[in-house]
């Protein structure tokens, strides 16, 4: 427990996204120091970045005792991975879809597809572009535990979750939460979205370009002189709300057996979805601005018949939005992220007659969530706050299970996952009930909110 530390500026927001505040802090020093060790540019003339690349490789393999994976789904279903893109301009959906798959011996995932999005994260990051190449030498080979375009696993209608990522994120890198819930019988539709949020992500400009795979980039949109962040990020919430209604609306139109083509012409057949989701059990779950969207998209499209926000960043949202969420909302939160107004935004929603639940990950951190978390090794992921001092996969294993949990109770689901019920109360010792941060004049903790009603979602 104790005192949590004063929030961040918000122009320093991006840097806890992706790299942290330990990056922030070195950017920083580096902007107001030129005679620093920042890497020169014109050693890029001489190679010798290079052997500066192979240091930070040395270090890296001294971080990790063994080598760092993203975990295996826990359930019982082998889990299958495809990319879908609906519409090849950048008002169409683009997604990365996990479902249950039949046994097979398709190959592992890529993790991350593309070499621009290790770019987009070094512009994400504020670092040269030196280091987008040197994130896709580390990471460019990392690949997910989920079979690449494996068949759909039919004879059975599954739950829905529509899944928003976090700014500067982009659709595949919560694998370790997609694949989960995968293996525990859910298609997850992890969106990537088009509203200037994401590190980066593509389009076609026309049907010749989409045949031919003449990708378009567009890279995280930053902040210009004079913009106010709060309108920016609200015009943005609200795009991402409408993404997630948007890639709802292209999945159930599959489900009634619509035919809709994949831009990207994969080997996985869209048309096996026909027939495959269980449209009364459909819930959205995001990612620090990903967890604002929840709430957003809770607000607007009732068909999202509960909400999971993760770190959730309050700032995007207008306070109108509070109290039009009659639906179940469970916030799982980072021991180190949140802050004061954070908590006080999170607390509006809270209300006698509505189903609210929030616990915190003791030791855990913003990125505890992302899979940066398990593909790096101790002292990197110290560094750059992409670990925290509770190991990696308990903090995935306690969120995902604690999800599960508060899924079948407002989804109706007929499964085992009330055996983790008591983690939804934040019984764990990794866990605490509500909150950690101090919220002045206010209880020094955010309990949990009873039920008002049991009502069968059967």
């Amino acid at each position: 427990m104790g005192q949590s530390p004063p929030p961040q500026p918000l122009n320093c927001h991006i840097m806890a996204e992706v790299g942290g505040s330990a990056t922030e802090h070195w950017l920083s020093s580096q902007r107001h120091n030129p005679s620093s060790s920042r890497l020169d540019l014109s050693l890029l003339h001489r190679g010798a970045w290079l052997a500066w690349a192979n240091k930070i490789q040395a270090l890296m393999a001294a971080a990790s005792i063994r080598q760092s994976r993203i975990p295996k789904g826990n359930g019982s279903y082998s889990v299958g991975c495809t990319d879908l893109m609906f519409d090849y301009t950048n008002k169409g959906t683009f997604l990365r879809l996990y479902y249950p798959s039949q046994e097979d011996d398709h190959s592992d995932t890529l993790w991350i597809p593309n070499k621009e999005y290790f770019f987009g994260l070094s512009k994400y990051l504020g670092t040269p572009w030196l280091m987008g190449k040197i994130l896709s030498f580390f990471f460019g080979s990392v690949t997910t535990p989920a079979n690449w375009n494996s068949p759909l696993r039919t004879g059975e209608k599954y739950p829905l979750i529509v899944f928003s990522h976090g700014l500067g994120a982009f659709r595949t890198i919560y694998s370790a939460i997609g694949i989960d819930l995968a293996s525990h019988g859910f298609i997850v539709a992890a969106i990537e979205h088009r509203d200037g949020s994401a590190s980066a992500t593509y389009y076609f400009k026309d049907q010749s370009a989409a045949e031919i795979g003449n990708k378009s980039w567009s890279y995280l949109q930053e902040l210009k002189p004079g913009d106010e962040e709060i309108h920016v990020r609200n015009e943005q919430v609200q795009k991402r709300a409408k993404e997630c209604s948007q890639a709802l609306n292209l999945i159930l139109d599959i489900d009634h057996g619509r035919p809709i083509k994949n831009v990207l012409d994969l080997e996985f057949d869209v048309e096996q979805l026909k027939d495959s989701i269980d449209r009364d059990k459909i819930a959205v779950i995001g990612h620090s601005f990903g967890g604002a969207t929840v709430l957003q998209a809770l607000s607007e499209d009732q068909r999202f018949r509960c909400g999971i926000a993760l770190d959730a960043w309050m700032l995007p949202l207008d306070d109108a939005i509070y109290s039009r969420i009659p639906q179940p909302l469970f916030f799982i939160n980072s021991e180190r992220f949140q802050f004061p107004e954070n908590i006080k935004k999170m607390k509006k929603c809270y209300s006698p007659d509505k189903e609210r639940k929030m616990i915190t990950i003791r030791g855990s951190v913003h990125q505890n969530f992302a899979d940066f978390t398990f593909t790096t090794g101790k002292i990197v992921g110290y560094i750059f706050t992409l670990k925290g001092d509770i190991d990696s996969n308990v903090a995935i294993d306690l969120c995902n299970k604690a999800s599960l949990a508060f899924l079948q109770k407002h989804l109706g689901l007929r499964k085992d996952f009330d055996q983790w019920d008591s983690l939804i109360e934040g019984k764990d010792e990794n866990l605490m009930p509500g909150t950690n941060i101090n919220i002045t004049n206010e209880h020094d903790t955010l309990q949990n909110s009873p039920e008002a009603e049991k009502s069968n979602l059967d």
